[in-house]
Parts: structure tokens; sequence; C-alpha cells
């Protein structure tokens, strides 16, 4: 039996619920260690739901997160995971800022790099730390890496399809966007696209109380919201799940060089169709002209949305079973784990 320390972000709750990409991954990787009998621990802000043993940090306090607020909620997951460490046969790091909170040397850590590596500072992609290995989770994200990266062979990333693809609903004509509501994001190119082609949009996603991420929302984003185009703000999963069924296609106008994209695959797996922009890791998730169209621009965006129809809705499920399932996601990690607890 393994003990894995893993360590999320130091402002975000992780939980079946959450809203961002590497808590969801980090939920789903607690809940296999834990059904295969392994002890999880997780270090993560109050407000978490754990199916291992949650080890709480202070959750941020109402208001606007600054450097102030950042820099105490590091404080608080140096402690904590201080002193988890010595029960820990490994730990695994998910947060951007795992820099500020990497332990001593001890037991191996594996980092796994959620965003585009060069968001990460200078350095922290090189620690002097002995025993400290990264992970990517897509080719595209591996290529992006600086040279000298203790690199792993990559983990893709993975959503629970079966749980997705068990409910089946009429589509209601609304095209739909999900995600965390910030400029990189695209919210309103997507607004933008569903206005050229006069459909429905439906945005879900939560605004954080990040200064820039609010201005964004105020300026760019409610100005275009009107009552065929609306924000639903963050959904849950069961209501997420219902909204993807039901949608005629989802939107990813992503501005950044995107690592995965669990929203896509969710998409897919509802047997809903992608329409994203050429990103990333993008092109490695929609194939053009068969779960989805990939696009340059707003207007390709908005010509793509009268395509849908093209596009069968059993081969989205039916490619999201094949390629994106959680469970191979998270059997991969568990032998990760067991090889580098090994070598220890």
């Amino acid at each position: 039996m393994l003990t894995v320390l893993s360590v999320g972000y130091s402002l975000a709750p992780v939980g079946p619920d959450a809203v961002g990409g590497s808590e969801q991954v980090l939920t789903a990787i607690d809940r296999a260690l834990v059904e295969a009998g392994h002890r999880s621990l997780v270090v993560a802000c109050e407000g978490s739901v754990a199916a291992g043993e949650l080890l709480p940090v202070p959750a941020p306090p109402p208001g606007p997160v600054d450097d102030g607020v950042r820099a105490a909620a590091q404080v608080a997951m140096r402690d904590v995971l201080g002193g988890a460490l010595g029960r820990a046969d490994l730990v695994h790091l998910h947060g951007f800022d795992f820099h500020a909170y990497l332990p001593p040397p001890g037991p191996p850590a594996l980092v796994t790099l959620h965003l585009p590596p060069d968001w990460y500072p200078a350095g922290a992609l090189s620690p002097s730390r002995p025993a400290t290995w990264f992970n990517c989770v897509s080719r595209s994200e591996e290529r992006s890496c600086p040279p000298g990266t203790r690199l792993l062979p990559a983990i893709g990333n993975g959503v629970p399809v079966e749980a997705l693809g068990a409910v089946r609903l009429a589509c209601r004509g609304h095209a739909l966007m999900l995600g965390r509501v910030c400029p990189e994001k695209g919210q309103h190119l997507a607004l933008q696209a569903a206005r050229a082609a006069d459909v429905p949009l439906l945005l879900g996603g939560e605004v954080f109380p990040y200064p820039e991420h609010q201005a964004y929302f105020e300026h760019e984003v409610r100005p275009l919201l009107d009552s065929r185009r609306r924000f639903l703000g963050p959904l849950g999963f069961v209501r997420k799940r219902r909204m993807l069924a039901s949608a005629r296609c989802v939107l990813v106008p992503s501005l950044a060089a995107e690592t995965s994209s669990l929203v896509s695959m969710e998409a897919l797996a509802c047997g809903t169709p992608v329409i994203a922009f050429r990103s990333g890791a993008l092109p490695e998730i929609v194939e053009h002209g068969r779960t989805g169209f990939l696009v340059d621009d707003v207007d390709g965006m908005a010509a793509a949305i009268a395509r849908i129809p093209e596009i069968d809705r059993e081969t989205c499920r039916r490619t999201a079973a094949e390629r994106f399932s959680q469970r191979r996601m998270t059997d991969a990690y568990l032998a990760l784990y067991r090889r580098l607890a090994a070598c220890a």
C-alpha cells in the first residue's frame, strides 16, 4: 500500500464540483487511490472535498486576491505539507505555485504541469531538490518545455466518460462555453461568434476574485450578454452534464496554448461536438470534421456553428470512450507512483 500526498493549488478547492482542470484531475486521482486500497492525503484549501484524508489550509479571505493573500496561502501550504511529509511515500504537486512550497528533500516528488511551461516563474522547472520530476498532460506541452527539464512521459488527462454519457437529452439548439472567466479563455470571442451565427449561447464558469478577471468580466463579457446569450455562473457536475448533453456544440475560443481541454473531452463524452481555436493541445483532442471543427478566428467559429449537423454525435461519444477515459489516466498515475516509490 502506498501513501500519496497530493497537493493542490493554494487558492482553489478540490472536489467533484471543482471548476479548474488541475483540481478535477487531483480529485480523480484521490478517488482512484482510495478505491485501489492506497492511502490518499490531500493538501488543499478549506471547502475542498476528498475521498481520502483532507489536510486543509485556510481558504482565502473575502475580497480581491493580491500578493499578500497569495503569500499567506503559500506559507500555510508549506506548514501543512511539512507536517505531513513524513507520512508519505510520494508527493504529487498540481498547483501553479508549487515552487513556493516544494518540500525539503525526502520522498520523491512529481509535479504535473497543468499550464503552459512558459507561464511558470524562471527556475521553477529546474529545482535543486533531488528526486523531483515533472510530467506534462499533452505532446504539445512536452515540446514547449525548456531543455533540461526532468520530464517523465506525458499522461493525458481524462474525464468520467461513462458518467457523462449516461444522460441522453434532446439537443436544445444552444451553444455552450464552460471554464473560468478570464481573458485567455476568450468568453468575449464566444459571444461574438454566437451573435454572428445568430444562436443562443450559455456561459458557465466562475469569475475568481482576481482583479484582472473581474475587470475582464465587467468590461468585455457583461456588455455582450443579452436575453439569448446568458451567464450561468459555476456549474456542479450534474448541471454541467445536463447542459453539455443538450447543447448544439461547445465553443473553446482559447487564446492560450492550452495544455489540455477537459471541457472538450467532457463535451465529446456527452456526444456534443466541439469548435475550438487551434491553440496548444486542442488539435490533439478535436478531430477536424469528425468530432468538431478547428478554426482560426471568430468568423471561422461562427461559420462552423452552422456546420454542426455534419458531425455525428455517436462518433463523438465513441471517440471519447476510446481516447479520454479517466480510468486510463488514473491507472497511468498509479503505475507511475509505484515506479517512483520503488526507485526511492
